[in-house]
């Protein structure tokens, strides 16, 4: 089984900004992508951003210009930068990872935007 590790998260102001990281065992082959999605209260998950190996960087309308994610190919970590907190933007937010093989998810991470 795959773990991956996140970190990140908590609450923040209207306005404000938090930084979010998943890294991927340095071992593992076939990395395809990573990204974030958001997990909502039906328990759907609506991809908020993510970034090909091969490739650049994808967004959901609603974080585009305020989201930013980035990677360190060595160290197969994704961070994305988000900017501009809505209370919107509330809620798990799940890593995600897909290889040539499989597709893998991280435990998530609280992300509370509130006054």
């Amino acid at each position: 089984q795959v773990q991956l590790l996140e970190s990140g998260g908590g609450l923040v102001q209207p306005g404000g900004s938090l930084r979010l990281s998943c890294a991927a065992p340095g071992s593992l082959p076939g990395i395809n992508n990573m990204g974030w999605y958001r997990q909502g209260p039906g328990n759907q998950r609506d991809l908020v951003a993510s970034i090909a190996w091969g490739g650049g960087p994808h967004y959901a309308d609603s974080v585009k210009g305020r989201f930013t994610i980035s990677r360190d190919n060595a160290e197969n970590t994704v961070y994305p930068q988000m900017n501009s907190l809505k209370v919107e933007d509330t809620g798990v937010y799940l890593c995600s990872l897909g290889t040539v093989r499989d597709h893998y998810w991280g435990q998530g991470a609280q992300v509370t935007v509130s006054a």
